[in-house]
């Protein structure tokens, strides 16, 4: 990575923005309604096994105003970064990536998370738009400590993780109810010395 390859737009607070050279990460709008209903719902058997039970109205309009609201809402208040992820030239969604549990004091940490869409999964997607979210979260958010946490059997996504810079520390049990189930988790940390963004600050 250079420093060419991203840049954020974290001084409006109202539109936080991150680009890479074919990725766009921004909070949702309203008119983002179809293109999310959409890619989510033919997605659905492809999503479901690794997020929390979908409520009986997750796909209405009426749902996604109130997460475009709460998306709003907790980036205002400094306590999450929800974004969607598009291809940059015409604008169609690949995604979601979500700077969330943001803690500061002594911690100055966050937790991240991420969907795809099915039919844009393993094309490198994802990779990219973490290479432009962990830039943004040590120089934007000014957080030292970026967490993970995988279910062990999503190796697709523990790849993912790793070849991102991120190491695994160990598992929490039972951490979170998904699908139905309490999951066992692994979890993940990053650190501004890890990886990439360390080699591209020092040249």
């Amino acid at each position: 990575m250079t420093r060419s390859m991203f840049r954020f737009l974290s001084r409006q607070p109202d539109t936080p923005e991150l680009f890479g050279t074919s990725h766009l990460l921004r909070l949702p709008r309203n008119g983002d309604y179809k293109q999310w209903y959409k890619l989510r719902s033919e997605s659905r058997a492809f999503l479901q096994p690794w997020e929390p039970t979908w409520r009986s109205d997750e796909l209405t309009e009426s749902s996604f105003r109130a997460r475009v609201l709460r998306a709003g809402q907790e980036f205002s208040a400094g306590l999450a970064v929800p974004m969607l992820l598009f291809r940059r030239d015409d604008e169609v969604l690949l995604g979601g990536l979500t700077v969330g549990y943001i803690r500061r004091g002594a911690a100055q940490s966050c937790m991240i998370g991420y969907w795809m869409g099915e039919r844009f999964a393993g094309q490198g997607h994802m990779l990219a738009a973490l290479n432009m979210a962990i830039p943004y979260i040590y120089g934007g958010l000014q957080l030292h400590r970026i967490e993970a946490a995988c279910i062990p059997d999503n190796w697709k996504s523990m790849r993912l993780l790793e070849k991102a810079g991120f190491e695994r520390e160990g598992l929490l049990r039972k951490y979170l109810k998904i699908n139905g189930e309490w999951r066992d988790h692994a979890m993940f940390s990053r650190l501004p010395q890890d990886g990439e963004f360390a080699k591209m600050m020092r040249s």
